[in-house]
Formats: C-alpha cells, structure tokens, sequence
C-alpha cells in the first residue's frame, strides 16, 4: 500500500491521506500527533502507517471499494414540492 501524506491543518489538527492499492485509492483525514503543541510529522506517519493498516484490511474484505462518480443532483429549485399530508395535531383524540 502507498500513502501519501498531504500538508497539516492546524485548524483541524488533521493531516489529508490517500491510501492507494492498485486502481484502489482511499482518501480520508487523520489525526495528526503533537509534541509540545507542536505538529510531529515523524509521529504523524507512524500514526498514517497504524491507520494504513486497517485500510488495507478493509480493502482486502471489499468493505472499501471504489467509490462510484456521484451524479449530479437536481438543485432544490428542480425538484416538484409534492403536498405531504400529515395527522391533525390539534384535534382533540377520540
């Protein structure tokens, strides 16, 4: 498995991952380990390198597949409003 550890995001405390195995890539945000409030980018990839390896079992049992291209959604303004009927709150019950 490669990975490939992108820049860190003090906002988040995050550092951006993609884990590729073949055609396979994985992308997702890990946490990013500090030292004295400091970013430790050599803990960071031991950390990346513990995560990588639940990937790869997960990808091994299909659990992380390629992700389909996701279609395009109507925008709200596209999308008929139907009548919802709903039960009469108010009424007193019977």
């Amino acid at each position: 498995m490669q990975t490939d550890i992108g820049p860190y995001d003090p906002a988040t405390r995050q550092v951006p991952v993609s884990f590729t195995v073949g055609e396979l890539v994985h992308k997702r945000a890990v946490n990013a380990c500090l030292k004295n409030g400091e970013y430790d980018p050599a803990a960071t990839a031991d950390r990346v390198a513990q995560v990588a390896r639940g990937v790869a079992v997960k990808m091994d049992l299909g659990v992380i597949t390629e992700q389909p291209e996701s279609e395009a959604l109507p925008a709200a303004a596209e999308v008929p409003a139907e009548p919802v009927e709903t039960a009469d709150t108010t009424a007193p019950a019977e």
